[in-house]
Formats: structure tokens, C-alpha cells, sequence
């Protein structure tokens, strides 16, 4: 493929990716975003197959087949429950990328002298200092999302100083690595020490970070690593020289970073607590007593959740990981159908930070066919919730927990929820009367106008449009 043809393809794969973000950026063009990646990551990728400087072709034809044989299955099996661990485990495979190419880069140093030895050495070091803090990340991230790691943060003794250091130690070391390799004038057992030294340092930062986040905060991990995972791949561009790898990850990691800041923004945070770790979460351990009973709870029936259904005029249905597990979102929307057949106002809210990923809740109800126009963001109705007759809490727990607003000694103190203990009643769909995922036990299920409606989302939802119908 000649030079020119090659930068034409290249274009029309990063403008097909500039907007498959404009889709994806609302739930109605988010199939035609998709569609877009997809015909522009083909397009990139045969255009890199046939690049002149390619010519392992057994090697490239094997990764493209094991790769999309692997992709293909992983995305008809994998469950919408599963879909936050995929993602993160995705990451983490960018961050990996990025590490064993700037290592291979540094090897194979060649016919570089002066400043364009020590601009690629540059990109070799932060390429793989951003690769290795993105792969443990995501391994972390990948444990806690699954449940192999608990959900309460992990937070050493000064653990800000211990992440200022290690992070010295990653950019002090650069300064000996590129006066060796200019010395040298390529690669020596001193300069490949130093890489391998830092990588392990990286490593380990990466590994801190996320393990002193709590599980509440999560989806803003999965979208800050997104950010990563994008820099990583625009560092390995660099370092290969390939133009649309750094159009590709820059547009990623600028995205990613904006969304975390939106997420941030949303929930009364700083991007900066997320970025050096302990996200929502103090020095201090919270008191004992935020895990214990605080009074008795009311629990309900189907036949009286019904009941109130069919006598409300105003419903709001907060969706939560617990629905997604349950794979409740269907029966949802036809619970949904059938309150708005009897003229009620049925709307639905979604917390930042609702489920295991940004905009997790939206993709479930898209997907079971929940109008757009009656799915808000938690800020446009949340003042509204004291003009509500019924409220249903599907499976969520931390996102209206009012901990948030009164108990300053909570993990989740300081963040935004819904405010459902407004309304005239609210209905709790939940398997038992425990914590949440970040640990903490919610008052609202011992209000006065609190009900529990315990047992699998799934079933009491069969029950209640069975109730209705």
C-alpha cells in the first residue's frame, strides 16, 4: 500500500472515530456510534496489515484470528452483569500492550542520535510508566467489579506520601536512564534495569491507587482508566510511529478524562482525589455503627406494592446493579407500560454512579426498550421527588442512601444521591436488608414511609405485572 493511500485510510478511520463518540454520546445514535467504531477500527486495521513496514504476515495473520476469534466469543457470551469486569480486563490488555512495546522499543534501538534519541527514549519511559500503572489498575479494578477483591478501600498509613514518592522515584528515574543511553548511544544492562526497575514501581502505584477506592466509586475507576488505557495506546503510537494509534488514543484518554470529570463534577468530587487514589474515602475509619441496624423495617407484599401502584399518580423508578443481576430490566419496562396504559407518570432516574459502569443503568433499559424521553439524569428530577406519590428502588442501595447528606463519618459522605425519602412512599425491591457495595446500611429502609419488598428482583417484578395485569 503506498504512502498516500495508507494516510487516506488512516483519516477516514480516525473520522469514522470522531463520530462513533458523537453517537455514543446519546442513548438514540448510540447503535449507529457503535457501527462507526467498528467499520473505522476495520479499516485501520487492514490498512496497518498491508503497511510497508509490515512483513511478519503469519505472525499479524494469527493475532488478528485468535484476537477476533476471542473478542467474538468473549461479546456473545458475556453478561450485561459482566460487561464492567469486561471492560476493565480490556483496559488492562492496553496498558500490558503499551509496557511490552515500550520495553521492545527500548531493544531495538537503532541508527538514533541527539535530540531524537532522547525524544524516543522519553516516550519509551512515560509509555510504559502510563502501561503499567493502566495493566495492575485494571487487574484491581477487574477484582473488585468481580468480587474477588472486597469493595472497601484499602488505606495504608500515609498513603499519599507513599504515592508522591513512588511517583518521584518513576520520573527521577528517567534522568539516569536517558544519560546512560545518550552515553551509550543505545541500549545497556543499566538503562534495561532501569526500565524493568520502573515498570515494577508503576506497577505497584497502579495497584495502590485503585485498591484505596471504594466500591461506590467504581464506575469513575472504569471511566478514569478508560482515560489511561487511551494515553497508553497514543504513547505505543509514538513510540511506533503510527499516526492513527495517537489520534486513536488521544481521542480515548481525552474522552475518558472528560467523562470523569463530568462524573466527578456530578457527584461533589475532585478529579484530583481520583487521579492519586482514596477517592471518597477519609483518613479516618468510619464509626462501627454505620453497618449496624438503625430500627425496624416495614416489610411488604406484592399484592400491597400493587396496590400502591394502582392508586399513585406519579411513579419514579430508581434502577440499581441489583436489577441488572436479576435481569429485571425487561420486566421493568413492562411493568412500566403498564402504569402509563392506566395514565400514570411513570419516569425513570439514573444515578452517576448507578450499576458497575458509566451509563450501565441507560444501556439495561435501552435494551429492554424503556422510552428515551422518560429516563432522566438524577440533577433534572431530583428536586422533584417531594411531588411524587410512589417511588420503586430496583436493586440500588448507596445511590439513595441518605448517609451521604447526614453522617459525615460515612465513606460515601459528601456524595450527591437521590433524594427518595421525599416522596410519599417508597417502595425498596431488595434481596435482604444488608449493606450496600460500598458497605455502609442505608436508614431509608427503616423510614416510616420506607417498605422493603425483599426477595429476587426478578420475581417480585413477575409479580407485580402479574398484579397489574
Amino acid at each position: 500500500m503506498s504512502a498516500n493511500l495508507l494516510t487516506v485510510a488512516y483519516l477516514a478511520a480516525a473520522v469514522l472515530f470522531i463520530l462513533s463518540l458523537g453517537g455514543l454520546s446519546r442513548q438514540e445514535t448510540a447503535r449507529a456510534g457503535n457501527m462507526y467504531g467498528v467499520i473505522g477500527m476495520a479499516i485501520a486495521m487492514i490498512a496497518t496489515f498491508f503497511h510497508p513496514a509490515v512483513d511478519a504476515w503469519t505472525f499479524a495473520v494469527a493475532g488478528i484470528i485468535a484476537g477476533g476469534a476471542i473478542g467474538a466469543v468473549l461479546a456473545r457470551r458475556v453478561a450485561m452483569t459482566a460487561m464492567p469486569e469486561l471492560v476493565a480486563v480490556l483496559h488492562s490488555f492496553v496498558g500490558l500492550a503499551a509496557v511490552l512495546v515500550g520495553i521492545s522499543s527500548y531493544l531495538a534501538l537503532h541508527d538514533l542520535h541527539g535530540a531524537e534519541l532522547v525524544v524516543h527514549l522519553v516516550e519509551v519511559w512515560v509509555g510504559i510508566a502510563i502501561g503499567a500503572i493502566t495493566f495492575t489498575g485494571s487487574v484491581i479494578a477487574w477484582a473488585k467489579l468481580r468480587g474477588s477483591i472486597g469493595g472497601k478501600p484499602m488505606l495504608l498509613p500515609g498513603r499519599h506520601v507513599l504515592n508522591a514518592v513512588v511517583t518521584l522515584a518513576v520520573l527521577g528515574g528517567m534522568v539516569p536512564f536517558l544519560l546512560d543511553a545518550v552515553a551509550a548511544g543505545g541500549v545497556t544492562d543499566l538503562g534495561l534495569g532501569l526500565v524493568l526497575g520502573m515498570t515494577v514501581l508503576a506497577c505497584g502505584l497502579g495497584v495502590h491507587l485503585v485498591m484505596a477506592i471504594g466500591g461506590a466509586d467504581m464506575p469513575v475507576v472504569v471511566s478514569l482508566l478508560n482515560s489511561y488505557s487511551g494515553w497508553a495506546a497514543a504513547a505505543a503510537g509514538f513510540m511506533l510511529g503510527n499516526d492513527l494509534l495517537i489520534v486513536t488514543g488521544a481521542l480515548v484518554g481525552s474522552s475518558g478524562a472528560i467523562l470523569s470529570y463530568i462524573m466527578c463534577k456530578a457527584m461533589n468530587r475532585s478529579i484530583w482525589s481520583v487521579v492519586f487514589g482514596g477517592f471518597g474515602t477519609g483518613d479516618s475509619k468510619p464509626k462501627a455503627s454505620v453497618a449496624a441496624p438503625q430500627g425496624e423495617a416495614t416489610v411488604t407484599d406484592i399484592a400491597g406494592v400493587g396496590q400502591l401502584a394502582r392508586d399513585a399518580k406519579s411513579v419514579l423508578i430508581v434502577p440499581g446493579y441489583g436489577m441488572a443481576v436479576a435481569r429485571a430490566q425487561h420486566l421493568v419496562q413492562e411493568f412500566t407500560k403498564l402504569l402509563r396504559s392506566r395514565g400514570v407518570n411513570v419516569r425513570f432516574v439514573i444515578h452517576p454512579v448507578a450499576g458497575r459502569l458509566p451509563g450501565h443503568m441507560n444501556v439495561l433499559l435501552a435494551e429492554a426498550g424503556v422510552p428515551y424521553d422518560i429516563v432522566f439524569e438524577m440533577d433534572e428530577v431530583n428536586h422533584e421527588c417531594g411531588q411524587t406519590d410512589l417511588v420503586l428502588v430496583i436493586g440500588a442501595n448507596d445511590v439513595v442512601n441518605p448517609s451521604a447528606e447526614t453522617d459525615e463519618s460515612s465513606p460515601i459522605y459528601g456524595m450527591p444521591v437521590i433524594q427518595v425519602w421525599e416522596a410519599g412512599t417508597v417502595v425498596v425491591l431488595k434481596r435482604s436488608l444488608g449493606s450496600g457495595y460500598a458497605g455502609v446500611q442505608n436508614p431509608l429502609f427503616f423510614n416510616d414511609n420506607t417498605q422493603m419488598l425483599l426477595g429476587d428482583a426478578r420475581a417480585s417484578m413477575q409479580g407485580l405485572v402479574a398484579e397489574l395485569t
